[in-house]
């Protein structure tokens, strides 16, 4: 039963992180930001702490980048 669950999560975060993938290749940062924050907030509620780090990475370049393009 673990296995299935942890294998059932680990779709939904490789799910959410091709989804942003997919956005930020498209250039819809705030799309991805979106995305990454769906991620960051599964992988706080099963309590990954690598992969919530990860997604929080993530976030912070993505809003990086989101920033400098507001600025310009």
């Amino acid at each position: 039963m673990a296995d299935s669950r942890n294998n059932s999560a680990a779709e939904r975060f490789s799910r959410l992180f091709r989804k942003a993938g997919v956005f930020l290749g498209k250039g819809q940062l705030a799309e991805a930001l979106a995305v990454l924050h769906q991620g960051e907030a599964l992988a706080a509620k099963l309590g990954d702490e690598q992969r919530l780090a990860l997604f929080r990475e993530e976030i912070a370049r993505c809003q990086a980048q989101f920033n400098t393009l507001a600025e310009s």
